[in-house]
């Protein structure tokens, strides 16, 4: 008689077919474990690092436990999944990636919206899940639900407790012979499933994350300051970016990648072939941004921008938001032909934060 296979065999084959690279599992209750992740959460939220995303600060019941009202009232377990989408080398040098918009996206977000993609495999793998240990009528009885980057959860902590990789210095999660470029979904159940072992940080004496954040966001290991982070000043901050800060960003128009690219466990990742399915490669960066310059970023209308950022990541900046990361990006480049545009935007532009971006880019140009 061949053995039985068990509820957790099913659920991480069930990941691993919907083309997820890594599936552990925890329980959804309180753990011990999760006490140095929210110790560190609670002081970065009492410091203030989280700047303009008070979000991170409510919902404290739902951050501790996953098996409370705010997430799924009994639940008993929770399947933590990572998807990586570095990309191969030779796809980060193709000619549509030498763009200068396309070399400023962050690696995550020069394709689709990784949120869809990511939110259907979950939904699918919920579906499976709620198929085992029916009732005596044959019914599902078991419950499941989707988190997927918008719940007041702190996912890498789980990811970590569940036993899917360990947190490093910079704060990402690192999945062994995966990497950090990986995005991260649960499915909450109250399935009872065997739980994995949290794996030992792995990072050692080694810093180089830290070193290389040209902003130095990072005021100690584990320890960041969203305030100074290049990928929260282009992406969640809507206001005017510290003048201090505009020359450490760089090139970047939309995130960073730089602690990330430095990572020893990343090295050599990149060398696999990117995961396809159904989808197609929802990472391939996409055809637009090979024909949208920097200087058309300062200038879009409402419908140009709806039509530029449609299904993508970069609509999360917004028009102005973006148009101000590249006036800061133009205005490092130290580059004299954008000047016509810059003092064209800083005369005109509907927006006072993109105006006085506009402004300084044509300042650090001209006294270069």
């Amino acid at each position: 008689m061949a053995e039985r296979v068990s509820f957790s065999d099913q659920v991480r084959r069930a990941a691993r077919e919907l083309a997820f690279d890594a599936v552990a599992i925890a329980r959804a209750g309180p753990d011990v474990f999760l006490e140095r992740d929210t110790a560190r959460w609670e002081a970065f939220i009492a410091s203030g690092m989280q700047g303009e995303m008070g979000w991170l600060g409510a919902h404290r019941g739902a951050r501790l436990r996953l098996d409370g009202e705010e997430i799924l009232a009994g639940a008993r377990s929770v399947v933590c999944v990572a998807r990586r989408y570095q990309r191969p080398p030779d796809d980060e040098g193709t000619e549509r990636s030498e763009s200068e918009t396309l070399r400023g996206i962050a690696r995550y977000a020069r394709g689709r919206d990784y949120h869809r993609f990511l939110r259907r495999r979950l939904r699918r793998l919920a579906t499976f899940i709620r198929t085992l240990d029916p009732g005596e009528d044959g019914l599902p009885r078991t419950q499941a639900r989707v988190l997927c980057d918008e719940e007041p959860v702190l996912e890498r902590a789980w990811a970590a407790r569940a036993g899917l990789g360990f947190v490093g210095k910079n704060g990402m999660l690192i999945v062994p012979g995966v990497g950090s470029m990986v995005l991260l979904g649960e499915v909450v159940t109250t399935l009872e499933l065997e739980p994995g072992q949290p794996m030992t940080e792995r990072c050692g004496a080694c810093t180089r994350c830290l070193d290389a954040c040209p902003t130095r966001a990072f005021p100690a290991p584990f320890v960041l300051d969203a305030r100074r982070c290049v990928s929260y000043l282009t992406i969640e901050q809507k206001t005017a970016i510290d003048p201090e800060l505009r020359p450490g960003i760089g090139q970047h128009l939309f995130g960073c990648d730089d602690c990330q690219t430095v990572c020893p466990f990343n090295a050599g990742m990149g060398a696999r072939a990117p995961l396809t399915d159904e989808d197609g490669d929802p990472f391939a960066p996409l055809e637009r941004w090979s024909r949208v310059s920097l200087e058309d970023l300062l200038s879009l209308d409402d419908s140009t921008w709806r039509i530029v950022s449609e299904g993508t990541p970069l609509k999360r900046a917004g028009r102005t938001g973006l148009a101000r990361n590249a006036a800061i990006v133009l205005g490092n480049r130290r580059d004299r032909t954008a000047l016509p545009a810059l003092r064209e935007t800083a005369a005109r532009h509907d927006d006072p934060i993109v105006r006085e971006a506009a402004s300084w880019a044509v300042t650090r140009i001209e006294e270069a």
